[in-house]
């Protein structure tokens, strides 16, 4: 494959903006990226790289346009795709009207596969290349899921969901069949392409403390899978787990002693966690998943992105869909922003970006391979425009620095404004494209 390259304003982060680090990211006005065999080779002014560099390297023309890394969803349920805008109840509430009986389809592995590819082909819609993503209970709807994955070259982190107790019975699984299952799908996927496994029980409620001792044995027979998890969404929820396991000091807690806070681990939520909780995630390495349109429509509870971040937890942002509103990370973004706005202390927009980037990689334990721009990682790029919708194109003329631009997008921008995505450098022919 010869080089090629795509020239626009490029900006990227190679730290969190909160840490007050002027070289925290990287923008160039016009821009260069230069794209060898899947990866990038060089990030820099255009017109100085374009100076020494070949006569026939391939140029895609994005001027006025934004090219970023692709969006990381550090939480999402594929399988709950048709069940997206079932609100008005809150959590437990939810899982009984909606979830489980949308879940149970998906033993059907036509089903599944459908699902599947709707559900990626969506996320490429909104600039999402990278995910972190629940399936059922089914091991065949993580088969479809790493099928689909594979095809259209995405990174994507995906496990079974283990559940015995708590659910209905047409949705339970037992804590050797959880094992067995989960094994034998890693055994089939994990490290394959850009494929990884998720060691995935639902949640503390759902799982018995046998099956938790069962998913505790993967993650140790398999350090470099992750774990993904829920944690304390709802206050509900957390006197639930408080009835279910009343020796566990907290919700944290029961997972802890499973054996299941390691780096790479990704919990969802954490809304009403202690600062002893925060401080055993930040010891262990495991990771916290923002998740606000959904936390916002069931009303859960608001996420304290300041004080998380002060104990040296690892944030990233998920859509959360189905409980989650909309498969966009701009929206999320957005919505990030609301929560934090009520919690009175305001996120910039250089840090949302951040958080839809390099921070979700850092969660996931990949930004050795993707959630930045520099040579030699993953060319995984979104390219997003300005004038997208006449309101969107008026109101950007008037934005005077990259942070107004920046609030400006992730407040009017959608699905409409993703020109395009790209994987390893590769836009699918056409497939990907949103407009030329």
């Amino acid at each position: 494959m010869r080089s090629r390259a795509v020239r626009g304003s490029i900006l990227h982060f190679k730290d969190d903006p909160a840490a007050g680090d002027a070289g925290a990211h990287e923008y160039y006005e016009d821009g260069l990226l230069i794209v060898e065999r899947g990866y990038v080779s060089r990030l820099g002014d255009a017109r100085t790289l374009l100076r020494d560099a070949p006569h026939d390297l391939a140029v895609e023309d994005h001027t006025g346009r934004l090219i970023l890394p692709g969006f990381v969803d550090t939480h999402v349920h594929f399988v709950q795709t048709d069940i997206v805008a079932a609100g008005g109840l809150r959590l437990l509430e939810w899982l009984e009207e909606y979830t489980f009986p949308a879940e149970r389809a998906f033993a059907d592995e036509r089903h599944a596969s459908e699902v599947a590819a709707f559900f990626l082909d969506e996320l490429l819609r909104n600039g999402t290349t990278t995910a972190l993503i629940l399936g059922s209970v089914h091991a065949t709807s993580v088969d479809a899921i790493f099928r689909a994955g594979a095809a259209r070259r995405m990174r994507l982190v995906a496990g079974k969901v283990m559940m015995d107790r708590n659910c209905p019975e047409y949705l339970r699984d037992t804590p050797a069949t959880s094992y067995a299952d989960s094994k034998a799908l890693i055994a089939a996927w994990h490290g394959r392409d850009r494929l990884r496994y998720a060691i995935t029980p639902r949640f503390a409620p759902t799982s018995s403390p046998e099956q938790l001792e069962a998913a505790g044995r993967l993650a140790a027979e398999h350090p470099d899978v992750c774990v993904h998890t829920h944690i304390a969404e709802n206050e509900e929820e957390v006197a639930w787990v408080r009835k279910l396991f009343p020796t566990s000091r907290s919700y944290l807690d029961v997972y802890e002693r499973a054996g299941l806070l390691r780096a790479p681990a990704v919990l969802a939520h954490g809304i009403w966690l202690d600062d002893d909780d925060l401080g055993r995630l930040a010891a262990t390495g495991a990771a916290l998943a923002h998740c606000p349109t959904c936390n916002l429509i069931m009303g859960s509870g608001l996420f304290d992105l300041e004080r998380v971040s002060a104990a040296g937890v690892r944030v990233g942002l998920g859509t959360d869909i189905g409980g989650g509103t909309t498969f966009s990370m701009l929206r999320v973004m957005h919505e990030a922003c609301k929560v934090a706005q009520l919690r009175g202390r305001p996120l910039s927009p250089l840090r949302a970006f951040y958080l839809a980037t390099l921070g979700g990689a850092r969660a996931l334990r990949l930004d050795d391979r993707i959630g930045s721009l520099e040579p030699g990682k993953e060319a995984d790029y979104v390219v997003l425009d300005p004038a997208a919708t006449p309101l969107l194109e008026r109101r950007m003329q008037l934005a005077r620095n990259l942070e107004e631009r920046l609030s400006v997008l992730m407040t009017l921008a959608d699905d409409r404004a993703v020109a395009v995505t790209c994987l390893m450098g590769d836009p699918s022919g056409e497939a990907l494209r949103r407009r030329s």
